[in-house]
């Protein structure tokens, strides 16, 4: 009889498993199961509607956070090339350990020189106040999640899991897209005095290139 008891005891073990498996709801960014309820339904849990979550942001928090907390570029940049690391401390944040520092920017300048071959379409602009130079990207590729890091009210722990807070993360630069950079007329710009607001992860401190949500053109 002991092989049957072993049997019985391997059975519940198996079935104390499953029981726990099927409760858990999903550990944000490693897995997700299926809940009990939703397989006896037949059902799953609905996908993340990321345009969905940024149409409900982008005019109510994120254009006013990034007017509202952006640092003057000329005084921005003049403490990254001073100390970059105090600059990320006193005007900067981060997305998680490792990560590079994301900030919020405004300044004015003269457009010197469109890029129509590069994928990022850069704008540089020379700034009135210092006469450093920052680039605005314009597509058609924005990559990088500046935004969405920089704005400081997006953090991971909101979401279920690594893809919905990166599918956050494109979307916002979709946005940019369509609602910023898709307006302008590109090939005017040269020669243009310009007014931006945007945001940039500090990869590299001496080229800046800036995701922007707002471009003014001077007359």
């Amino acid at each position: 009889m002991r092989p049957v008891r072993r049997t019985v005891a391997s059975v519940a073990v198996i079935a104390a498993l499953s029981l726990t498996l099927g409760a858990c709801t999903g550990v944000p960014g490693v897995f997700e199961y299926e809940s009990s309820s939703a397989r006896a339904s037949g059902g799953a849990a609905a996908a993340f509607d990321a345009p969905g979550y940024v149409a409900k942001i982008w005019e109510s928090k994120v254009l006013p956070t990034v007017s509202g907390k952006a640092v003057d570029a000329t005084t921005l940049l003049d403490a990254i090339a001073a100390d970059p690391t105090a600059a990320a401390a006193q005007y900067g944040t981060t997305s998680g350990t490792g990560a590079a520092p994301a900030f919020l920017v405004k300044g004015e300048g003269t457009v010197t020189a469109v890029d129509t071959t590069a994928p990022t379409g850069p704008v540089t602009v020379t700034l009135t106040t210092g006469g450093r130079t920052v680039a605005l990207v314009t597509g058609p590729v924005i990559a990088g999640t500046a935004l969405r890091d920089a704005v400081g009210f997006i953090d991971f722990s909101q979401f279920t899991n690594q893809i919905d807070y990166a599918d956050v993360g494109t979307e916002l630069n979709n946005r940019v897209k369509t609602d910023v950079v898709g307006k302008l007329d590109k090939a005017s710009l040269t020669g243009k005095t310009v007014s931006f607001e945007g945001a940039f992860s500090l990869l590299t401190p001496s080229a800046i290139s800036v995701v922007p949500t707002k471009v003014q053109v001077a007359p």
